[in-house]
């Protein structure tokens, strides 16, 4: 019984602390990493989205804030009950919040196509709001899915298709906001890069994000008593900013959850396969946690991610729950339970009192997107850090579709700002000039899942596993004759298929992959494939 109680199997009899020194450090790192990606995304609902304010602080705002206050309590309660369980005082609990990468992808790939197809920015939070519907209940089914997935698709596919996203739609626009405003934003980018990549650290530890953010302020706000106006920052908005103080209680938003159905088959194209990378992405900062000493259920978490932003969409917020990579990170620095529950009142506060309205008026934006543009770096970084360097290619082959949406994204956005379409300009025209429009078209369309199978494909190819790789081809037959991958939208088009000549090429190549198998048995070995990476992706502070 004694060594029982000393392996921590018996449950002491003494109370887990809520609350010790160390949760001070790691409420300060992660309050800040939650601060930013808040700033982050309420700057893409104001200045990407044109969404009305109205809607930013008095809807979305208060049902985000409401959603991360019960993920960041539920994961400080199972912490506690951990802690209880096995006796042990270092028990941390998981960092959760806003999903970074599913921010920028229901903004950009999501609500910004039919906001901008409808004209209404309204319209695009109500597809938003669909998407993250469905991904609730993917997250919520995804325990008892989750390592079917996760054992049959490699993950050189998984994260070379998300690559695709990061290099595309992440790291483009702040890339391009950086030289468009250079003395803050190369600036504040040479910060982040020395902290997070280089390793170097600031005066009493304070995060390289905090330190961008303050460098930009100085010179944002130091050109405007100049009145140079670097930075776009004046004393008028910042008074402006002041009306959105006030208390906001988030309401229902199940109408708008109904009417953003519309839009249901561009939706699923990219909810379906996000929906998978949340399972696995989940899995693998489970499986962190418990390499750091913290074992937590699998099942629990994704069904608590799911139920969370579940409440949360249906009270007006666009984006999904998740949890954080960097456990380990905050275990190391102190934190325990008390952090994640502290995290998620604060987060109560800037939301439902209007605060955040004024720190966006003090800090001008090109500031953070350094942050933004390491974000997509640190994610395309990690398909090929983390896969083996023999899957190289299949990443890169998995990254096209999104280049293809992207291109034809930015000529969209340029045609219609002429008051015109590819339609009216002509696409024989296009194509004259070197514009492959229909191939963007056609090559973009369900980019996610495109990248995925095709990245799938490749890497079974190079492992000489043709019977798995003719499965994935026969899969993108499958998806591709539904629409789910080169279309637009979901369907059949005139029973045979959204892209007939595609999806039958798909088809041809699995049963070309299927005769490799057969024929070649014993002429070509297939590889044991192997999961070692040729890097270690080490994260950020």
């Amino acid at each position: 019984m004694m060594q029982q109680a000393k392996e921590g199997t018996m449950p002491p009899k003494t109370k887990p602390l809520l609350w010790t020194p160390g949760d001070w450090n790691a409420l300060f790192g992660f309050g800040t990493n939650i601060l930013v990606n808040l700033l982050v995304l309420t700057g893409l609902l104001q200045f990407v989205l044109k969404m009305p304010s109205d809607i930013v602080f008095g809807r979305i705002l208060p049902a985000l804030g409401l959603m991360m206050f019960l993920s960041t309590g539920y994961y400080a309660w199972l912490a506690y009950q951990l802690a209880k369980k096995t006796g042990r005082d270092d028990v941390c609990a998981l960092p959760s919040g806003i999903s970074v990468p599913h921010m920028f992808v229901v903004t950009f790939v999501i609500m910004l196509p039919i906001a901008s197809m409808t004209g209404d920015p309204v319209k695009g939070w109500e597809a938003g709001l669909v998407w993250v519907f469905f991904q609730s209940f993917i997250l919520m089914a995804g325990g008892f899915i989750a390592p079917f997935i996760r054992k049959v698709t490699p993950r050189a596919a998984l994260l070379g298709t998300l690559a695709g996203v990061s290099i595309a739609f992440i790291s483009m626009r702040p890339a391009l906001e950086i030289f468009l405003t250079p003395a803050i934003g190369l600036t504040c980018l040479a910060i982040i890069l020395l902290s997070w990549f280089g390793g170097v650290r600031y005066p009493r530890g304070i995060p390289a994000g905090l330190v961008a953010i303050g460098f930009g302020m100085v010179i944002a706000w130091g050109s405007a008593l100049l009145g140079l106006d670097v930075g776009g920052l004046s004393l008028a908005k910042l008074g402006a900013a002041f009306s959105t103080f006030g208390f906001s209680l988030p309401l229902p938003a199940v109408d708008h959850v109904f009417s953003g159905f519309s839009y249901l088959g561009i939706i699923l194209v990219t909810a379906i396969p996000f929906g998978i990378y949340d399972l696995v992405e989940a899995m693998d900062n489970v499986e962190s946690a418990e390499a750091a000493g913290d074992h937590y259920p699998t099942t629990r978490v994704l069904t608590a991610d799911g139920v969370v932003s579940l409440i949360g969409c249906l009270m007006g917020n666009p984006f999904i729950n998740a949890v954080y990579i960097g456990h380990p990170g905050w275990k190391a620095m102190g934190g325990r339970i008390g952090y994640s529950a502290a995290t998620g009142l604060m987060v109560i506060a800037l939301c439902w009192f209007g605060i955040i309205a004024l720190l966006l008026a003090l800090i001008p934006i090109v500031a953070i997107s350094p942050i933004l543009l390491y974000i997509g770096m640190l994610i395309g970084a990690q398909a090929f850090q983390t896969t083996p360097t023999s899957h190289a290619p299949a990443i890169v082959l998995a990254l096209t579709p999104h280049l293809a949406a992207w291109a034809k994204t930015l000529i969209d956005g340029a045609l219609g700002a002429a008051g015109t379409n590819a339609a009216a300009v002509g696409i024989d025209k296009m194509a004259n000039m070197g514009v492959l429009y229909h191939g963007l078209e056609l090559m973009g369309g369900g980019a996610i899942l495109s990248g995925l199978v095709l990245g799938a494909i490749a890497v079974f190819v190079i492992e000489r596993q043709f019977l798995n790789a003719a499965a994935f081809a026969a899969a993108g037959a499958v998806l591709t004759y539904f629409g789910l991958m080169h279309g637009e939208a979901i369907g059949i088009g005139k029973g045979l298929g959204v892209t007939p000549s595609i999806s039958l090429a798909y088809a041809m190549v699995a049963a070309l992959l299927y005769a490799c198998s057969r024929s070649l048995v014993g002429a070509v070995e297939p590889k044991t494939m192997t999961t070692e990476p040729h890097g270690k992706l080490e994260p950020a502070e």
